[in-house]
């Protein structure tokens, strides 16, 4: 045997081998394909799930939305512009966006294009045309839209009618019309609540000149009643005997001594009250004026005054202000502040056994201080950062409205000063007023 009877190139075995590699790209290929099917198909599925999203949410939209290209043509828009301009999308599609915009507002489109390579347009309004000829105003807000190259290819815009944002404006105006009056009556509330809680203090202190005044007056009329009788003597041409021995009788020289001192003494009790009067005033006043320079230690001791014969327990105090304290503001203002922190002070030691309050005042070079300082049990360390929050009170329900404390930080704040209150390390609480010179 030869050796070519054993050679490999057999004709039908080459082909054999060049089919079964042609099946197995085959295979190959048709796994691709269905691969790639698959891949198309879940493809497709999101795209019509994003569709139906997108479609869902443009639908549900009650502001109008807009997609245009570069040359403002019309791409796509919602229900909610159709319900606008009465026509269906397929009507305004490929249509110009000036079509839809009233001719006096046109000129703002072209403000839209240069506008959008710089910044978004907020708040701009036109007004768009319905089938009808009805016009419709909107605040509209339009904002690039880029391909994925990042280059502007047209623009979206959103509106909203100014209707609605007329109404809604209207109403919180309203609301806010009402609240700063409810604000304001509030504030007042509390300030003649804090009025009404010295009427027994300042009724005390008021009798004391009246009654006063009241007794040098009837000792006057008494003494009126003997010099008239004694000039009457005179006229009548009396004898020198007679009318020594009526002088003495009636103590006319008496009389005539005492009539200064009475009429000092009247005069004193007068000028007592007016004080009194106008220190009321003051802070019943709910005028505004320009801030003046006041005597702080004469506006606490008023109030110290006050507060301390309404108490109905004996308070001691402990007084260490300077004769004198000027400081810069709104003094019934600032009584009203005083008056509360010393309130504050005497209800918090309506269980101390030995109730005292320390009150002291100084200044520095910017700016003058007050401090209140009672014996009480102190304030809970959970309580101390809402102390100045409206509403907020540690008395039991119906005895307290919870604003003395945040209307005198208000108070305060306007005037450039600070007012604080914290736990002594002594014991009880003390509040420092601060308000500047200046």
């Amino acid at each position: 045997m030869s050796q070519q009877d054993f050679s490999p190139k057999d004709p039908d075995l080459n082909t054999d081998e060049a089919w079964v590699s042609v099946i197995q790209k085959m295979d190959e290929a048709y796994a691709d394909l269905v691969h790639s099917q698959v891949e198309v198909e879940a493809k497709n599925a999101e795209l019509e799930e994003a569709k139906t999203f997108l479609d869902s949410v443009q639908g549900s939209m009650s502001d109008v939305l807009i997609v245009c290209d570069n040359q403002g043509v019309i791409l796509e828009v919602n229900e909610a512009l159709e319900r606008v301009t009465g026509q269906k999308a397929e009507q305004l599609h490929g249509r110009s966006l000036t079509e839809l915009v009233s001719e006096r507002y046109r000129a703002r489109l072209q403000i839209f294009d240069q506008q959008l390579r710089i910044k978004p347009v907020r708040d701009c309004e036109v007004e768009l045309l319905a089938v009808d000829g009805s016009s419709h105003p909107m605040a509209m807000n339009c904002t690039p839209r880029k391909n994925h190259r990042g280059r502007i290819v047209g623009m979206v815009l959103v509106g909203r009618p100014l209707g609605e944002l007329h109404k809604a404006y209207n109403e919180l105006n309203a609301a806010h019309a009402e609240l700063k009056l409810a604000q304001e009556q509030l504030v007042q509330a509390e300030k003649m609540a804090s009025l009404g809680r010295l009427v027994a203090g300042v009724a005390h202190e008021l009798n004391n000149p009246i009654s006063f005044v009241y007794g040098n007056m009837h000792a006057l009329q008494r003494y009126t009643a003997r010099l008239v009788s004694y000039f009457d003597a005179v006229l009548e041409g009396r004898s020198r005997e007679e009318l020594q021995a009526l002088r003495a009788e009636l103590r006319i020289d008496k009389v005539v001594r005492d009539l200064n001192s009475l009429v000092d003494g009247t005069m004193e009790g007068a000028d007592r009250v007016r004080e009194i009067v106008h220190d009321l005033r003051q802070f019943s006043s709910t005028q505004e004026a320009e801030k003046t320079e006041f005597d702080l230690t004469h506006v606490a001791r008023s109030a110290l005054h006050w507060i301390t014969k309404e108490s109905k327990r004996k308070i001691e105090v402990i007084d260490r202000m300077p004769p004198h304290q000027m400081a810069l503001g709104h003094t019934g203002q600032i009584h009203q502040v005083v008056v509360n922190l010393i309130q504050n002070a005497s209800d918090a030691m309506a269980e101390s056994e030995h109730p005292r309050l320390g009150i002291s005042a100084g200044e520095t070079c910017d700016y003058c201080w007050l401090e209140v300082r009672d014996s009480g049990s102190g304030i809970p360390e959970a309580f101390l950062s809402r102390l100045f929050d409206p509403f907020f009170t540690t008395k039991p329900v119906g005895q307290g409205t919870g604003l003395g404390l945040s209307i005198s930080y208000g108070i305060v704040s306007e005037h450039g000063g600070e007012l604080s209150i914290n736990n002594h390390p002594d014991g009880g609480a003390v509040a420092r007023l601060r308000l500047p010179k200046e």
